[in-house]
């Protein structure tokens, strides 16, 4: 499975960008689906997800209220809608796939990553 990101760009605090995910490969709707973001000097840290069988989602608690995940099935395309943004959420973006149903918040459960896409949020 081949992921391609795209939809980052600059944007101003409390402003909204939604980011996508087009995926490869056959099966698509069974696996779970993640964003994780990489800061300047930071570790790679979890976003949040999406199961590949309800559809369930969880956030990491930064985004919590203000990022929304979802799927499209029928496109083999996974979002990531984020408003309220801060400048704090500057970071390269990944998308991820888990071969599981639910790969859960470590990066470490995710076998295929899309290249990143650049979201700065600044004046």
């Amino acid at each position: 499975v081949q992921l391609q990101a795209s939809g980052g760009g600059l944007v101003q605090p409390g402003g909204s960008l939604r980011l996508s995910c087009a995926a490869s490969g056959r099966f698509f709707r069974y696996y779970g689906l993640a964003w994780f973001r990489q800061g300047p000097g930071k570790e790679r840290e979890f976003v949040a997800a999406v199961s590949g069988d309800d559809g369930s989602t969880y956030y990491a608690d930064s985004v919590k209220g203000r990022f929304t995940i979802s799927r499209d099935n029928a496109r083999n395309t996974l979002y990531l809608q984020m408003n309220s943004l801060k400048p704090e959420d500057t970071s390269v973006y990944y998308c991820a796939l888990s071969r599981q149903r639910f790969g859960g918040t470590s990066s470490a459960d995710y076998t295929s990553w899309g290249q990143g896409t650049q979201v700065t949020v600044s004046w």
